[in-house]
């Protein structure tokens, strides 16, 4: 099943996305209102609301979560890290520890929303990134209980201001700034997420292309790893590293992410008033 957030009239629902529509295209789509919200059991009310081009002025999709918290996975593409200088194990050929860090809720924007260009930078990054969100309150997860855990899986861009990266020792400000955390469109639940193609393009120019399964650590091991350490609550999500390819962005590119079963997530750079 497809869920999407959306809001219709001013008021935010959830709704079962219904129908077939190209990557990045909405025209054909319906969506069934959830009662009350995904995580857990609901009902379908039955009532539905086109989602296409007319009615965009009632109806809009909106980030399909609200995280308290994103909790994101660093070098997990051996290529990527080999192209930004970086390795993922140490001197003595042991696999590195993943690395963790944050992206705020505040950094989080939907599909078709705009990109502000931040103004502290002038090297800002793609990262197309499969992202996983938590159905259900969980910490220090067995391998076994990972899938349980699971809502499902959405398209992420994990946008990230190189060089102020590279100059500071945090990350905060280089991950985290306002709209450095497109999701979307919504979440697919019923999804194998071990073998799925990645792409990104830039204004219709593919940037980068790759799969999960060139993951260096599963998200089995990415959810073990960090329940052992936190809590992490409905709706969180976990972004689980970008495959090679990664690039600037400049004011006016159109940035979409496009993952295989899921959608493609569309957002435009713009500059920040």
């Amino acid at each position: 099943m497809r869920i999407a957030r959306f809001s219709i009239d001013g008021n935010v629902a959830f709704g079962a996305v219904e129908g077939d529509a190209a990557p990045g295209a909405e025209g054909g789509l319906v969506l069934d209102i959830i009662k009350g919200i995904p995580y857990g059991d609901f009902e379908l009310s039955g009532t539905k609301v086109p989602l296409d081009p007319s009615s965009r002025d009632r109806v809009r999709l909106l980030p399909p979560v609200l995280p308290s918290k994103i909790v994101a996975i660093g070098r997990n593409y051996a290529e990527h890290a080999a192209e930004l200088g970086n390795t993922i194990v140490d001197s003595e050929g042991r696999p590195d520890a993943p690395i963790t860090f944050f992206k705020p809720s505040t950094s989080v924007v939907g599909p078709g929303d705009p990109i502000a260009y931040p103004s502290f930078s002038q090297d800002v990054h793609h990262e197309a990134e499969l992202a996983v969100v938590i159905g259900r309150m969980c910490r220090d997860v067995p391998r076994e209980r990972v899938k349980d855990v699971i809502l499902g899986y959405t398209c992420a861009n994990d946008l990230t201001a190189r060089d102020v990266q590279q100059r500071e020792k945090q990350w905060a400000r280089a991950k985290g700034f306002d709209g450095a955390c497109p999701l979307g469109p919504w979440i697919e639940t019923d999804l194998d997420p071990s073998d799925l193609a990645i792409q990104c393009t830039v204004n219709g120019e593919q940037r980068q292309l790759g799969r999960t399964s060139d993951m260096v650590r599963s998200i089995e091991d990415l959810i073990v790893h960090i329940t052992e350490a936190m809590t992490l609550l409905p709706g969180d999500v976990i972004l689980t590293g970008t495959p090679a390819g990664v690039g600037p962005l400049n004011v006016g590119d159109e940035v979409a992410v496009t993952i295989e079963g899921i959608g493609t997530l569309t957002n435009k750079v713009i500059k920040r008033g």
